[in-house]
């Protein structure tokens, strides 16, 4: 499959993505690092994620947060990036995709996790390089949904064994 240009709304804002819609029930939302250093939908990580994703035969839905890109709006302190996530969750669903997996890289862990409670829709989530020593994680405790936490041995701001 190709992946399209798609634009959802997410409260005021309109959110800038790409989808590429599998047949089937399975999506994941992939979610990309701080916009204020440069993080965007493009980012190599996201790319890799949503590849292996796709692989597996997954609908992909990543988008530019708030403020990124082509996305209205500005950056919200993972206030607003939460809606982004909903929305998100909520254009899934109208696709006919029902087991939806959030996968977030640094900062797009970060908004995956504040949002855990409400983001009824998301099924499983993984995430990859989750930046503890540089964002608050505290809040966070046990979750069963959370399946997958990745970090690298060489990562000073996502380290193992956190």
């Amino acid at each position: 499959m190709k992946e399209e240009r798609a634009f959802i709304q997410a409260g005021e804002v309109k959110i800038e993505g790409l989808v590429d819609n599998a047949p089937g029930e399975k999506a994941v939302i992939v979610t990309h690092p701080h916009p204020l250093y440069g993080g965007d939908m493009s980012n190599n990580v996201v790319e890799a994620v949503v590849q292996a994703y796709r692989q597996k035969g997954y609908t992909t839905f990543r988008f530019n947060f708030r403020g990124v890109g082509q996305s209205e709006g500005n950056y919200d302190e993972g206030i607003g990036e939460q809606e982004d996530v909903r929305a998100g969750l909520s254009y899934l669903n109208g696709l006919g995709k029902s087991s939806i997996d959030l996968a977030g890289y640094s900062f797009g862990a970060w908004v995956n996790a504040l949002g855990l409670k409400s983001f009824d829709h998301a099924k499983r989530i993984i995430m990859v390089s989750p930046p503890v020593n540089f964002i608050d994680f505290s809040f966070l405790g046990y979750n069963a949904r959370i399946q997958l936490v990745i970090a690298g041995s060489k990562d000073d701001i996502a380290p193992p064994g956190m």
